[in-house]
């Protein structure tokens, strides 16, 4: 059986069948089952390669119906599917690439490719230049030109930018607005930045705000701001000079709910919302709701606005369009956890080994935080290029944190980041690792590793009694470096054998483990640890990404170790000793 196609290639194949044939004038309702299942695929944590080998029922899985469950077989056993490799055929050649330009829709693609013979961006780009496309009845040259300003913004969007970056532009430029027009209501980004997606194609900030035109022209004076793309008197979009687009949209304070909400997305979780307010004789837009033959309601708060339709408010990081309205119309919604049930920061680094603050200094910063607890975890011998600690410099390190424990007023946690070798072996005897309070085992070599081999190196160092945290899985480094070649699945079974906790890491760079495998992870009631591999004061508030990965997956307090008390983390930590001890035993 071939293998090769990932969640995500599945997903995307869904999606270009739904645009082949909405622009077919195929059946609506068809083509909206392809458009749900592409999120839904795209959620799913465990591989549907996996899931059919296994001879697992797809249609178990909410969304995936008979006729759909029968394309993924097909297309996994025999390498391609039939209704896919039709549609394509029928098209001409070039309307996937046209359609993925912004302002070229499905109709307009097939135009251009049947009409002018354009296959390709840069044919459509040369087209525009030449005036061919605005000569082209019903498109005209304003048309082309906005096409041609889209086309060219594309490029710089191709560029994804990591969370971490955007996310604090983002909020410098609100704050600027804010100082620049001291009567903003309301404001904030909204997209995929507001559902803390790992990374961004371009910023949405939506505000309300007596006077438009005063924070729109305070917008384009931004000294943030490189070029602007268009200023009208109520929408504005400019480049910083990061390469980031800016788009800003303002409404009166009355409709800022309907705008968020629309804007904050996905396109799948508003078109299920669309259906089922439909259901209700309901209309909706970025400005309001319309009941059939009457006139709009406006709302000044999301609250306001999805109680109208009989729904609990949906937190932004699940609006993906899986199964979250159906839930909030059962009022099912799980509450997810926050930053504020976070008690302690279990992967902290000090300039004992490759941190950049003393020791003291993130103790106290840890406490300002308000955590009861903290765990110092400085790295082991055998990360040389990282200053990694001897056992002699361990232990001195280990005496300076205990005098510290009583001088700051936090409970320190004495750990160690330790290398996992290339054999499954951990980088210090065990008699060291039995000394401390927590052991967060880490791959930080040998990445080239096959599957097998890494997967099995893993699960070894879980298996040993003192490893209590395995940090950032796959090692990737967002936009920087690829994951390792693992085998996740199997690493958390081995997880919830083991009773191993495994890590969202929370810095911005990583975001490992994804929220997909934090989704399954959770599933298997694998205990789960958000930490920041925090390597100076300021990095401590990067929790926030973590916890943001973690409402992604769906999960609740309850779910994270270090949203407990300081006693029931302890007790978490002891019994994964025991038990790994056990099992060695036996």
């Amino acid at each position: 059986m071939p293998t090769t196609y990932t969640n995500e290639d599945i997903a995307r194949i869904f999606d270009n069948l739904a645009v082949l044939l909405s622009a077919q004038g195929e059946n609506p309702f068809k083509i909206r089952a392809y458009q749900r299942v592409v999120r839904v695929i795209e959620h799913l944590p465990r591989p549907l390669a996996q899931l059919v080998a296994e001879g697992e029922d797809l249609r178990q899985i909410p969304g995936i119906g008979e006729a759909i469950s029968s394309k993924i077989v097909e297309l996994l056993i025999t390498g391609s599917m039939k209704a896919y490799e039709e549609a394509k055929a029928a098209a001409p050649e070039g309307v996937l690439v046209l359609m993925d330009v912004p302002g070229v829709g499905p109709k307009t693609a097939y135009r251009l490719a049947k009409e002018l013979g354009i296959s390709t961006v840069e044919e459509l780009e040369q087209a525009i230049l030449e005036g061919k496309l605005a000569a082209l009845p019903r498109i005209g040259e304003k048309s082309a030109e906005n096409i041609l300003r889209r086309l060219r913004s594309l490029r710089t969007k191709e560029r994804r930018i990591p969370l971490g970056k955007a996310l604090p532009i983002a909020e410098e430029i609100i704050a600027a607005l804010r100082e620049a027009c001291p009567d903003i209501g309301q404001m904030e980004p909204a997209g995929s930045l507001r559902r803390w997606k790992e990374t961004i194609g371009d910023v949405d900030i939506m505000g309300a705000a007596r006077d438009p035109g005063q924070v729109l022209a305070a917008l384009v004076h931004l000294p943030h701001v490189r070029e602007v793309l268009a200023h009208g008197p109520k929408k504005a979009s400019v480049f910083t000079h990061s390469g980031l687009q800016i788009d800003l949209c303002l409404v009166d304070e009355s409709q800022y709910g309907a705008l968020i909400q629309y804007f904050t997305g996905s396109k799948e979780h508003n078109l299920h919302l669309r259906e089922y307010a439909r259901r209700q004789g309901l209309s909706l837009n970025e400005y309001g709701i319309t009941p059939d033959g009457g006139e709009m309601e406006t709302f000044a708060t999301e609250e306001a606005f999805y109680a109208r339709l009989g729904l609990q408010p949906i937190p932004p990081e699940i609006r993906e369009g899986v199964m979250e309205v159906e839930m909030a119309h059962r009022r099912a919604l799980p509450h997810l956890v926050e930053k504020t049930d976070i008690r302690g920061d279990l992967h902290v680094h000090t300039n004992w080994s490759d941190g950049h603050d003393p020791s003291e200094a993130m103790l106290r910063a840890a406490r300002q935080r308000g955590y009861q607890y903290v765990a110092i975890t400085d790295h082991s011998v055998g990360r040389g290029i990282a200053n990694g600690l001897t056992e002699e410099r361990l232990h001195e390190h280990i005496r300076e944190l205990r005098d510290l424990e009583e001088r700051v007023g936090i409970r320190v946690l004495v750990g160690s980041e330790v290398d996992i070798r290339a054999d499954g072996s951990l980088d210090y005897p065990d008699d060291v690792l039995a000394e401390l309070d927590v052991v967060v085992a880490a791959v930080h070599s040998a990445m080239g590793q096959d599957r097998e081999r890494m997967t099995q190196r893993i699960i070894k160092a879980m298996r040993h009694p003192s490893v209590h945290v395995i940090a950032h899985l796959t090692t990737r480094l967002i936009g920087q470096r690829d994951p390792v070649d693992v085998d996740v699945e199997a690493v958390l079974r081995a997880a919830a054998e083991t009773g191993t906790a495994l890590e969202i890491n929370a810095s911005p760079d990583r975001l490992d483990l994804k929220d997909i495998h934090a989704m399954r992870a959770r599933e298997l009631a694998v205990p789960l640890v958000i930490s920041t591999d925090s390597h100076d004061v300021a990095s401590l508030g990067q929790m926030r990404y973590g916890v943001a990965v973690a409402r992604r997956a769906w999960c609740e307090a309850k779910d994270v170790l270090n949203t407990r008390p300081l006693d029931e983390v302890l007790a978490v930590l002891h019994r994964k000793r025991l038990k790994a001890d056990f099992a060695l035993r036996h």
